[in-house]
């Protein structure tokens, strides 16, 4: 198994996908700044139950409980929305509502990833990574 991925956060939320299909409840990535970010982001909204780093060599590991055994995963759906040949940017007041709110988007802003309503409520825009629900 290669280390490398030209798209390191869509191959995060690709096994995160499926692993909620086939119903693990835990996956093991190589770690990266982002996406502890995000796995941060998604722990921090009830998505994932947690996260943590595991250090080795040469890379470390990212450690990620979806859900606790015997309950039901709260990801429905997670999709990337911004991709390497497209970046999807947008203004604070123009960021998407996802699924009437019950969702939500993360984006990259100026302050680090943050929600689509907590970048609202700062007036901060940015890169729009993913949104899930």
């Amino acid at each position: 198994m290669s280390l490398q991925s030209t798209d390191q956060i869509a191959d995060f939320i690709t096994r995160i996908r499926n692993a909620v299909m086939v119903g693990k409840t835990e996956i093991l990535v190589p770690t990266s700044k982002l996406k502890v970010a995000v796995a941060e982001v998604l722990v921090k909204n009830g998505y994932l139950t947690s996260s943590e780093v595991i250090e080795g060599e040469p890379r470390g590991m990212l450690h990620v409980v979806i859900n606790e055994p015997g309950t039901v995963a709260k990801i429905n759906e997670i999709a990337k929305v911004s991709k390497p040949g497209r970046r999807v940017y947008s203004a604070a007041e123009d960021l998407p509502v996802v699924k009437s709110g019950r969702g939500m988007v993360i984006v990259s802003t100026s302050k680090g990833l943050m929600t689509g309503r907590e970048a609202k409520k700062n007036k901060l825009g940015g890169e729009i990574i993913l949104k899930v629900w």
